[in-house]
């Protein structure tokens, strides 16, 4: 080898160390490349339940990875032919609404001395109530069922139904709700409702004219709440922890002929 190579190689040995501590302009080291994390998409999701592991693993997984779920009604037909189930597909559909965290901007509030208008409201992480907007119902004719109140005759089942598989409106447990009433109404004529899921639409199980069926099991989709009266036309109720993550409306009486529109106060409950 010839004395320059020598040399060469000698400064190679003597100058590696510097250069691989070397710093930038600011004194710090030089930052580490950063790797883009993976997202977590629908396939992958198929793939973590084809594997056989658990929903509660699944949907953990979904909560702490970055995710680019397409939600729209042929991908759920997918998911749900692939075999996922339907609380994993609704932890995805979690993944794009509105979440009420201490990090998630506050809604312009109202004090209760300010419910003056007639609807339903929730109770926010800082104390205050926020109104939650309605959506349109429609009625929906959906095969038949028996009704003891006609000695067995035939009569035809009709379900409301609402566009679109999700609220705009995820709320964590517990929830403490506030209902104003119209002048003459009863909280007992408002119902709370858990909605059956669709492929693009939900819907639950009424009679005609908004009233639910009085037969044994025909009011499957009603919840039992127990509200308490805080002022003139208007009570609190809370759903609590014991509430099953899904999706949910509260009917106004008054809904009356939803043959020709009428409108439920819907939100849904994270897992």
């Amino acid at each position: 080898m010839s004395r320059w190579r020598v040399y060469f190689v000698f400064l190679i040995c003597l100058f590696a160390p510097a250069l691989l501590h070397a710093q930038d302009d600011a004194g710090g080291p030089l930052p580490t490349p950063k790797v883009a994390a993976t997202k977590m998409t629908n396939d992958s999701v198929i793939k973590l339940s084809k594997a056989g592991l658990s929903d509660d693993l699944i949907v953990q997984t979904i909560n702490a990875q970055p995710t680019d779920f397409n939600t729209d009604a042929d991908a759920m037909l997918a998911l749900k032919t692939a075999g996922v189930t339907d609380r994993v597909i609704q932890a995805m559909l979690n993944k794009g609404r509105i979440r009420l965290t201490g990090s998630d901007p506050v809604p312009p509030t109202v004090a209760l001395s300010d419910v003056n208008e007639i609807g339903v409201y929730y109770k926010d992480k800082n104390g205050k109530w926020q109104s939650i907007d309605p959506e349109i119902v429609h009625l929906k004719s959906g095969g038949f069922i028996k009704s003891t109140a006609t000695h067995g005759i035939i009569k035809q089942d009709e379900n409301g139904h609402l566009n679109g598989r999700e609220s705009k409106l995820l709320l964590p447990r517990p929830i403490e709700f506030l209902v104003y009433a119209p002048d003459g109404v009863d909280i007992a004529e408002y119902d709370l409702v858990r909605f059956r899921l669709n492929s693009s639409s939900r819907e639950f199980r009424v009679k005609t004219g908004g009233v639910f069926h009085s037969t044994s099991g025909d009011d499957r989709d009603r919840v039992e709440f127990k509200p308490h009266k805080v002022a003139p036309r208007t009570w609190e109720f809370t759903v609590g922890t014991e509430t099953p993550g899904a999706e949910y409306g509260i009917l106004p009486p008054g809904t009356g002929n939803i043959a020709n529109g009428g409108k439920i106060y819907t939100f849904a409950i994270s897992e």
